[in-house]
């Protein structure tokens, strides 16, 4: 797509679910929309063969999908600065364990990426 550059095309090309208690229909080139039982709908998307799924953007989301327990590798960018308030990533009685010791990339900006694996779901 013109004047998107290769992240705009790459973007563009693959696919990508939205979910939404409140859209009818998505426009995004390659988007579907997931609505009804979300975590039922994620976990048959887990099924499928092919790439991993990233979750972005949304903290009820993640702390669905986190409860749910599907959630594979936590990746978290934490950026130098401090707001003192906003909404947490982590809903307030969340109790989450991870293994090891995290990976850690620094980039040149001052981003810390972090990823955990978690602790596997108790039966």
């Amino acid at each position: 797509m013109k004047g998107t550059g290769d992240f705009g095309v790459k973007m563009n090309s693959m696919p990508k679910y939205v979910v939404s208690s409140s859209l009818d229909k998505v426009e995004w080139p390659g988007s579907k929309l997931v609505k009804g039982d979300v975590v039922a709908e994620v976990g048959k998307l887990k099924e499928r063969p092919g790439n991993d799924l990233l979750l972005s953007g949304s903290g009820q989301l993640f702390n669905t999908m986190m409860q749910a327990n599907l959630i594979d590798l936590y990746r978290i960018m934490l950026f130098p600065v401090v707001l003192g308030k906003g909404k947490r990533l982590f809903a307030e009685g969340t109790d989450k364990r991870f293994l090891g010791v995290p990976a850690t990339k620094a980039l040149a900006s001052g981003v810390v990426i972090l990823e955990y694996h978690p602790e596997p779901a108790k039966s």
